[in-house]
């Protein structure tokens, strides 16, 4: 089997578990047209090998191989990059969001407590004295 062809296979199933984990809602669009655009662009390598040679030879890289895993590394270090912020944002909404909760928790307590406060006085008016 040549290596063309383990590209366009790893490319249909990197495509199938990327449109399955879509249909199954374990990943969002944003992310997914990432990996869709991936996938076809291995799909582009792997059936048209001559690209990457014509890459290599425009960028002045002596092997293709090499080209084709330094963007590889590239596109790796933006997508962590990119999920990085994502993580530090929803970090950021989740201290928010148990701040709120956590105030909000806060005034039921003292509404709650001004509400048995305020039963019991009621309660301490309402019986009756024992007088002389």
């Amino acid at each position: 089997m040549k290596a063309y062809h383990l590209g366009l296979i790893g490319a249909a199933i990197a495509l199938f578990v990327i449109f399955e984990m879509l249909r199954r809602r374990r990943l969002r669009e944003k992310y997914a047209i990432t990996w869709v655009v991936l996938a076809v662009v291995i799909v582009l390598l792997a059936a048209f090998p001559r690209i990457l040679f014509w890459a290599a030879d425009l960028t002045g890289v002596v092997v293709p191989a090499n080209l084709l895993f330094f963007g590889a590394s590239l596109l790796l270090l933006a997508m962590n990059v990119q999920l990085s912020s994502e993580v530090s944002r929803l970090e950021d909404k989740v201290r928010t969001l148990a701040e709120e909760l956590g105030l909000q928790r806060l005034r039921i307590e003292q509404i709650e407590r001004a509400g048995e406060a305020g039963e019991a006085e009621r309660a301490e008016r309402a019986e009756p004295s024992d007088g002389p």
